[in-house]
């Protein structure tokens, strides 16, 4: 089986996101993707992060109806800060059986050289990138690990944004799926406190 790692905060998770999941199904030989969700890095500041397992939670709400999606807390149960290299041998020992590939933004491309054993990473897995504007022209696209989706739609949403409108008390119930909505309103998260 192969299966795509789509690594994020998930703050929250997004229709964006669920859109460049599912477009990797359908444009890749992968048979799954599952969305590993990072915990908390104690050296930034927590600033409007949820807690991991309300994260956890809506990354399972949003992929319940799809059997080619999948939430993944592996990351929960190894030491931080999480290192991508780290994680794939964790999961590698889980799952020998399973062939993983990456999935990430041309933007993770510019840094990419300095993360920890990137090289090993580069030569183990492969790399499938989604565009992102104004980051297309980083040396690392161009390795053969490396596949950039072509014709693939540009997602300008993100969970930062979410969460400011929400702050701002405006509606982003359509960016949202409706068990994610749901759950974020019902408990007020990301709503300014005076």
């Amino acid at each position: 089986m192969r299966v795509g790692l789509y690594f994020g905060s998930f703050n929250p998770i997004h229709v964006g996101h669920l859109i460049i999941a599912n477009a990797m199904l359908e444009r890749t030989s992968l048979d799954e993707v599952w969305f590993v969700v990072s915990p908390q890095n104690p050296f930034k500041e927590k600033d409007s992060l949820l807690d991991d397992q309300q994260r956890l939670h809506m990354v399972q709400l949003a992929v319940e109806d799809n059997e080619g999606l999948r939430a993944c807390d592996v990351e929960m149960h190894l030491p931080t800060p999480s290192y991508t290299v780290v994680t794939l041998a964790k999961l590698q020992e889980q799952y020998p059986d399973i062939e993983f590939s990456l999935i990430m933004g041309s933007d993770n491309m510019d840094n990419f050289h300095k993360w920890r054993n990137a090289d090993y990473i580069l030569e183990h897995y492969h790399i499938y990138v989604y565009p992102r504007p104004d980051h297309l022209d980083s040396p690392t696209l161009k390795h053969p690990s490396v596949t950039l989706m072509e014709g693939f739609p540009l997602m300008e949403i993100s969970s930062s944004y979410i969460r400011a409108e929400i702050a701002q008390g405006h509606s982003v119930q359509y960016l949202l799926t409706p068990p994610v909505w749901q759950y974020l309103t019902d408990r007020h998260f990301y709503e300014k406190t005076n």
